[in-house]
């Protein structure tokens, strides 16, 4: 099953970590979006191409060709000091929406208790 719509605006801040670790090119980004729970649920490869080329334009990742070893260049992606500050605004905002949603599920799963999963 692919990977729900409304997730995936979280591709970005997933792939701005990754790049923070690393320099990467976009297959293993491609493979270490599958530790932030994308294993079950792919993203399409276009998918992170295109959120690649808009942080590009975004100055937020910067890329070169890597010409060097068997196979054609590839692209290798790094991040820039503007991407690591967007990454810290990303996590900001995260920890927010996970305090929210941790709200709403608790409320959620107490109302469902009470009625049983009535609903009114």
């Amino acid at each position: 099953m692919p990977c729900p719509t409304r997730i995936y605006r979280f591709v970005e801040p997933c792939l701005l970590l990754l790049l923070h670790r690393e320099s990467s090119h976009g297959y293993s980004l491609q493979e270490g979006l599958k530790e932030f729970g994308f294993a079950e649920a792919p993203v399409d490869p276009s998918v992170v191409y295109r959120t690649l080329r808009e942080m590009e334009a975004q100055g937020l990742v910067t890329s070169t060709w890597d010409t060097e070893g068997p196979g054609p260049p590839r692209r290798v992606y790094r991040l820039t000091a503007q991407g690591n500050e967007h990454l810290a605004r990303w996590v900001a905002d995260l920890r927010e929406m996970d305090r929210v949603l941790h709200s709403f599920f608790a409320a959620y799963d107490e109302h469902m208790r009470e009625g049983e999963g009535e609903h009114h």
